[in-house]
């Protein structure tokens, strides 16, 4: 598939059907810990428009739910290779998945462009938004997050400000904890002042778990977590590392393009696609991943002390600070 992979477990919404409706890494944030590694041309994050087009997007999302019972799938999730709301179609896409599939409809975004009214109108048809705010300052949102130079933090607050007063569903922010960098008091009141003036329904405080794009990353610890829990107050909730299997069709005929069309948008630890695929050989599916590799297709990254595996063209990097 070229826009739908998973379902795949997420740590708040079940078993979700991924929907990726941007190339890979076209994004108009440049985060150091994201899992895709880092964003080669952020100049490419400036323009809205129908990166893939939206019939395509539409006809291989009925093929796939076609192929699975009502069941096996939680939540659509707009989610993978860069930022989904740079997609001009997504309110059109959420309206018409919402249509074809009855499923609750999930937003995963940096909400850099909810300052813009297009924007806002376009998600308010999602059930769930979930936007990230990992800093309370302009110097500490520049280091973490590394966006565009006119998105800057008083315009994320202000767009998130906005969208709060209008949304009626499931409006979650997601603070990514990162050790030394934004889990100490310091960082954290200055977080906890931004948050008082968005009023989300949640806070998610996350660690990475994910391979990180730069090497010197390491999660907040539990220390770090108590801090975050007892500075940001009762909207603040630690969620648990995911658990559960991913959907790879074990009787696939290419099996290789099938992990490949879930580690492009989503890298998982080798134990992870072991899992997976319980009914092969462990022998088997390291030859699949060794061939993908020597494929130029796919590659294994270290990071968090564990092997994980992502797409060849991944920018990941090796060194300090």
């Amino acid at each position: 598939m070229k826009y739908i992979f998973g379902p795949v477990p997420s740590k708040r919404l079940g078993q979700s059907l991924g929907i990726d409706p941007i190339p890979s890494k076209v994004c108009n944030w440049n985060c150091i810990y994201c899992q895709l590694g880092r964003t080669r041309k952020l100049s490419q994050g400036k323009e809205r428009k129908e990166y893939f087009p939206c019939q395509d997007i539409i006809k291989e999302f009925e093929e796939t739910v076609a192929n699975h019972r009502r069941e096996e799938i939680d939540w659509v999730t707009f989610v993978g290779s860069g930022e989904p709301t740079l997609h001009s179609g997504i309110g059109f896409l959420i309206r018409e998945i919402k249509r074809i599939g009855q499923y609750p409809t999930a937003i995963i975004t940096n909400g850099a462009l909810l300052y813009l009214p297009e924007v806002r109108e376009d998600l308010l048809e999602a059930d769930a938004v979930m936007p990230s705010l990992d800093a309370g300052t302009e110097k500490l949102y520049r280091h973490i997050n590394r966006a565009l130079p006119e998105l800057t933090l008083e315009r994320l607050i202000e767009g998130l400000t906005l969208f709060s007063k209008s949304y009626k569903g499931k409006f979650w922010l997601e603070t990514m904890l990162i050790k030394g960098v934004n889990d100490s008091e310091e960082a954290l009141t200055d977080l906890a002042r931004a948050i008082e003036k968005i009023k989300p329904d949640q806070l998610h405080l996350n660690v990475p778990t994910r391979p990180p794009a730069e090497s010197w990353i390491e999660p907040a610890d539990e220390e770090g977590l108590a801090r975050a829990e007892s500075i940001l107050g009762s909207v603040a909730t630690i969620i648990s590392p995911v658990s559960g299997v991913f959907s790879l069709e074990v009787d696939s005929n290419d099996l290789g393009e099938e992990i490949l069309g879930i580690i492009t948008r989503h890298p998982m630890s080798e134990e992870q696609i072991i899992e997976s695929l319980a009914n092969i050989p462990e022998e088997k599916i390291k030859m699949i991943l060794d061939q993908l590799e020597v494929d130029g297709k796919a590659r294994m990254v270290r990071r968090l002390n564990k092997n994980f595996w992502s797409t060849a063209e991944a920018n990941y990097i090796e060194k300090g600070r």
